[in-house]
């Protein structure tokens, strides 16, 4: 499947069942704006039977373009079938082989700062939307994990590069999620699962793919909108401004507010302290209490192991 697909033929392969449902709590004028901010979403979209890491890859691409005097396209998106050396945070090994789905996906960024922040929930947002949609109970850990039946289901990794010839800022956003593959490295065993332990049954990925793009291009749409809406009601006066809706929606897939955690910028190696986590705070932080000085933190950037 190396040919390039447009972001309009992969919405129009998402069931018509899905999208009503999906869309009911919003007014018709934000569910066009939504999809009008989210549209370059798989702009372009590359396929490889086997790669050894999709970033780099998506970083040598932007720069390509620009030594050619052309920008590189929003939305683009990089999936292979198997990877032979995929990193995560820390660097720690990425098992991705084939049965699974490795994708990256390249955003200009034109967003604030204070709404940059959050792609790393919003992406989170969208995979736990693609995998709940096959009727699996999901659920996000802060910042952007989806764990099912208690183990890891699917990872992200967001990074930024600014391009070599124009210094333009994009986001880079890399996705494994384990659908058909079963057999994982020992020390995955009982913290990872697939798709396919829990349906018990083979998922078509090319039509995985299709409804991961739609929801990624929902999320960042959101996001988008978010941020629109609060620059229009920003008259300098303080007042109250409207809460986000792409935080509303993380928090209702989440189970991670009320539990006890150890939090760590490297936790499984380096865990700081223990707290309970009281929420979410506007800008994308988790709001904890420490447990041993009854502090109150937020942290905007580590790790949580949840504890109970």
């Amino acid at each position: 499947m190396n040919e390039l697909l447009s972001f309009q033929s992969v919405r129009q392969l998402i069931s018509d069942e899905e999208i009503p449902a999906r869309l009911l709590h919003y007014p018709e004028e934000v569910v066009q704006a939504v999809y009008r901010y989210g549209a370059p979403v798989g702009s372009i979209i590359h396929h490889f039977p086997q790669a050894e890491r999709l970033m780099p890859f998506a970083r040598q691409r932007i720069n390509e373009y620009e030594a050619r005097g052309q920008s590189c396209p929003s939305g683009m998106v990089f999936l292979a079938d198997e990877l032979t050396g995929g990193r995560g945070r820390f660097q720690r090994s990425w098992h991705a082989p084939s049965g699974g789905l490795w994708m990256t996906l390249v955003m200009a960024n034109t967003l604030l700062p204070e709404s940059m922040r959050l792609y790393p929930l919003a992406a989170g947002m969208a995979c736990c939307e693609a995998i709940r949609s096959y009727g699996i109970d999901a659920h996000l850990k802060w910042v952007n994990d989806v764990h099912a039946a208690g183990r890891k289901i699917c990872g992200v990794l967001c990074e930024s590069f600014t391009s070599a010839e124009f210094g333009e800022e994009y986001v880079l956003i890399g996705v494994g999620i384990n659908i058909n593959n079963l057999a994982f490295p020992t020390e995955l065993g009982t913290t990872a699962i697939s798709m396919k332990e829990i349906l018990g049954c083979d998922t078509e990925l090319a039509d995985f793919a299709t409804r991961l793009l739609a929801k990624f291009s929902w999320s960042f749409g959101l996001l988008c909108h978010d941020e629109a809406s609060r620059l229009a009601a920003d008259d300098g006066s303080g007042a109250d401004l409207p809460e986000s809706l792409l935080l509303a929606a993380w928090r209702e897939m989440s189970d991670t507010v009320g539990r006890q955690v150890w939090f760590g910028f490297d936790v499984q190696q380096q865990p700081q302290y223990r707290a309970e986590v009281l929420g979410l705070s506007s800008d994308g932080g988790i709001i904890l209490r420490h447990l041993e000085s009854g502090a109150e933190i937020v942290e905007h950037s580590g790790e949580l192991l949840y504890i109970d």
